[in-house]
Formats: structure tokens, sequence, C-alpha cells
């Protein structure tokens, strides 16, 4: 496994070691041993969940406050933008985004640790995610951050298109009207 820390504190780039020859491939994706020799993490995740969007359908930027879940994020079919934001006003990267491409070839996993909101947009004709949680989804303490707030400034690989996005991330407040994690 190979992890890539990135600008953002906490944010990492976890590559999984995948045996390949002419009859396909053998990852192993999930390892609590591994993750922690890695990453010097200790997670514990309680629930994974599955996501399928056609192209052009952009999730988020989405985040649970109080009962904050870390994410282990990858994409199985397709490809995704995958976006994280820190929103700890105690961060000295407080505002600041990081998007990567995550898709079926490249076997990425994008962790996303309490404290940031998150979202992607579909790049391939359809996309599965894969992610882990460390926390139970919470109805109440759903929570999220309009994907194009201005004042984040999420480069969104979207060319001339509008994404597809739902009433409820449209409707989501602009950052500086949002809960936040101190």
């Amino acid at each position: 496994m190979n992890v890539t820390t990135t600008s953002l504190a906490g944010l990492l780039i976890v590559e999984p070691t995948v045996f390949e020859d002419d009859r396909g491939f053998f990852v192993e994706s999930w390892s609590a041993r591994t993750f922690s020799e890695a990453t010097h993490l200790d997670v514990g995740f309680v629930q994974d969940n599955h996501s399928q969007s056609v192209h052009g359908v952009l999730r988020g930027l989405h985040y649970q406050l109080p009962h904050p879940q870390g994410k282990l994020v990858r994409c199985v079919a397709g490809a995704v933008w995958d976006v994280a934001v820190d929103i700890r006003r105690s961060s000295e990267t407080f505002k600041h985004w990081f998007g990567v491409e995550l898709n079926e070839k490249n076997h990425r996993q994008l962790w996303v640790p309490a404290g940031f909101a998150h979202g992607f947009l579909t790049l391939s004709a359809s996309a599965d995610l894969l992610y882990k949680a460390t926390d139970y989804y919470v109805p109440e303490a759903d929570r999220a951050i309009r994907w194009n707030d201005p004042e984040l400034a999420v480069q969104w690989p979207l060319g001339d298109e509008l994404p597809s996005v739902s009433s409820k991330d449209e409707a989501a407040p602009l950052l500086g009207d949002a809960q936040l994690f101190e």
C-alpha cells in the first residue's frame, strides 16, 4: 500500500497493491492492519455505502454534524472527480479543497477524515463509488455546502456542461451560512 499526503492535513490518497496479469487483477481493498501500518491511524468502520451515478451527476458537498464521519472512498466502476473541502475552522487549511480522479483502473482511494465536506462529479457514462464510514448515517446530522460556492471556488472539470445536481444539493447553504466544525 502506498499512501500519499495531500496539501490538506489528514486527507490521504491510498493506493493499495494491485496484482495484475493477463487474467485480470487482485487487490486487497481493505485491511485494518495494513491501513494502520501505512497511515498510523486506527479507524473503525461501521457502515459501507454504495453510490451509483450517471455521467454529469455531481453529489455534494456533504458532511454530518454532529456525528461526523471519516470516509474511505473508492470508485470500482467508471471514473469520478472526487473532492474534499476542509471545513475545520481551527485548521490551517480551512476553506481549502483538494480534488483527485478516482477510477476503476487506478484503484486509488481517498481517506476523508471527519471535519471535511465531500463530493464528486461523475466523469464516465456511469460510476460506482464504495465508501466505508466511521459513524452511522444520522439523517438529522446531514449537512451540505453548495457545490459551486464562490468562496471555495472548487474547480470541477465540467467544461461547458452544467452538472446534474439534486434539489437538496442545489439548495444547500453557502459556506458562510453553514454549520461548520471548530
